[in-house]
């Protein structure tokens, strides 16, 4: 999935731009950016190639099967990816949405959902809905990683994005996700000493 490829390789600007905000953020007011999300990560402004166009055809042929299927969840995913890789967030999130109606216990299908909120400059819900995916699955690290990225730059919670971060380096500390939370709470720690501890 494109969306899964794109995440780590922006992560290091994504890092870049947590240090940069961090420090920004001490001289004057936050206010939420356009960071990198591990589900779904957009690009920052500037410079960054467009999403692609979406498959319409793709689309229309996934339509009528989900259409012809009103209990398949996995069709509805595949909408909510499609649309999600085009950046047509709302799209999107009408299809996760959908999905999670018929299978309200999937971690990467509701963690999705929260991302695309999040782009869709939905913060609070994307959190709601990160709390959800951890109560269906508690070590589902995607999701604190993403819990971590939406805390630091969707509500300036600096404290609560290294809480996440740390669960998910306790968790999986050799995954893609572990790593790049390690990361992301290092650049924190160098910035904040006194944030998430030593």
């Amino acid at each position: 999935m494109r969306r899964d490829a794109v995440v780590f390789a922006i992560s290091g600007a994504f890092f870049g731009l947590l240090v940069g905000w961090i420090l920004g953020s001490q001289q004057r007011p936050a206010r939420p950016v356009g960071a990198p999300v591990v589900q779904a990560p957009a690009a920052p402004a500037g410079g960054q190639p467009a999403p692609p166009p979406l498959d319409e055809n793709r689309a229309r042929a996934l339509e009528a099967t989900a259409q012809a299927t009103p209990t398949d969840a996995g069709t509805r995913v595949a909408l909510g990816d499609l649309y999600f890789d085009a950046e047509r967030f709302p799209e999107a999130i009408r299809w996760y949405e959908a999905a999670l109606q018929i299978d309200p216990n999937d971690a990467n299908a509701s963690t999705d959902l929260g991302v695309a909120y999040y782009y869709a400059n939905q913060p609070d819900r994307a959190l709601q809905q990160f709390d959800h995916s951890l109560t269906v699955d508690p070590t589902h690290t995607k999701t604190l990683l993403n819990q971590g990225i939406v805390r630091a730059f969707g509500k300036q919670d600096l404290a609560g994005a290294a809480e996440s971060w740390q669960k998910a380096i306790d968790l999986a500390p050799e995954s893609a996700e572990g790593r790049a939370a390690k990361q992301a709470l290092d650049s924190l720690r160098s910035a904040h000493p006194g944030v998430g501890g030593m």
